[in-house]
């Protein structure tokens, strides 16, 4: 069976760490690049930490890219408060060895889906649209050919996480977002309502740890750092573990429960910016233009974590 093609847009993050690592643990997967943009943390750290999980998984082989450093409107709204001065902080890991590719981002995207067969390439964005956006803008000519984007992003019955109405990545670069739910190619999206079942509870924590791997000894340390910020906001045992849910929908779909909605992402309000307005009962006659996963067996996704993680080092 040919491996899924998939190009990783990224703002490490501890969470974006997780989903990098569970993608290079997945022989289904093939990961053609690993593209980075300005979020959780500004971009030269967001390259940085991309490398840095790359070398922690020993695959010093797959090429990193650096793309926007900024949004495309707005300035740059980080989160340190969440992911530490860093975005890795939790355990203590080497700077990277191997090189930053000197081509930017948004051309890497461009040329590798042009070079590839029609809906070879899957984009998997666990951070703001920006670099995905900018490409489709830059050559409108590689829309048709993408197979699909499936992205962690937006909310709907749990609100926002940054704004009341606002998850932070698509808060980041809404405009961005607009571009993209506009494109027509086929977006999964996996949003809050779907991570906030997906608990690091301190069982779960324990189970990586227990691994005795330095993957899963890593991800422990970052899942221990990474949640303290929401168990104190939700008051719940652990943090919701986000970006993973991107590459576990790729590797095994039916844990998620979805439908097909049309969205809307709020540009322009002071209010409700970087909403995404979901038309869940289809109460307008706006064309569907996403999978909107609602649910996910919680369980399921973290067996398929620690299954994964037992091929790391």
């Amino acid at each position: 069976m040919a491996k899924r093609k998939i190009i990783i847009d990224t703002d490490p993050g501890q969470d974006d760490a997780v989903a990098i690592l569970l993608a290079l643990a997945s022989p289904e997967l093939e990961v053609v690049g690993i593209t980075t943009v300005a979020g959780n943390v500004p971009l030269s750290l967001t390259q940085k930490n991309a490398r840095i999980v790359c070398e922690l998984a020993e695959r010093p082989d797959i090429k990193v890219f650096a793309g926007a450093s900024r949004p495309m409107v707005r300035p740059l709204v980080t989160a340190e408060y969440v992911h530490g001065s860093t975005g890795l902080n939790g355990p203590d890991l080497p700077d990277p060895t191997m090189p930053l590719q000197d081509q930017h981002a948004v051309d890497f995207i461009i040329d590798t889906v042009r070079a590839g067969a029609e809906d070879e390439i899957t984009l998997c964005p666990l951070g703001p649209l920006t670099n995905i956006a900018l490409a489709m803008q830059k050559a409108p000519d590689i829309i048709p050919r993408l197979r699909q984007i499936v992205l962690m992003g937006g909310g709907c019955f749990e609100g926002g996480n940054v704004t009341p109405t606002a998850e932070f990545n698509i808060y980041v670069d809404p405009h961005a977002a607009d571009v993209v739910f506009r494109s027509g190619v086929p977006v999964v999206v996996i949003p809050l309502d779907v991570t906030h079942q997906c608990l690091t509870t301190a069982k779960r924590t324990a189970a990586f740890r227990a691994l005795g791997t330095n993957c899963g000894i890593a991800t422990a340390e970052m899942m221990e750092f990474f949640e303290r910020f929401d168990e104190g906001k939700y008051g719940t045992d652990g943090g919701p573990l986000h970006d993973p849910n991107v590459i576990a929908y790729l590797l095994k779909p039916e844990l998620y429960e979805t439908r097909e909605v049309n969205i809307e992402i709020e540009t322009m309000s002071d209010l409700t910016l970087g909403m995404t307005v979901v038309d869940w009962w289809g109460v307008t006659d706006r064309t569907k233009n996403a999978t909107y996963c609602r649910n996910v067996d919680d369980e399921g996704f973290f067996d398929l974590l620690l299954e994964r993680y037992r091929a790391l080092p």
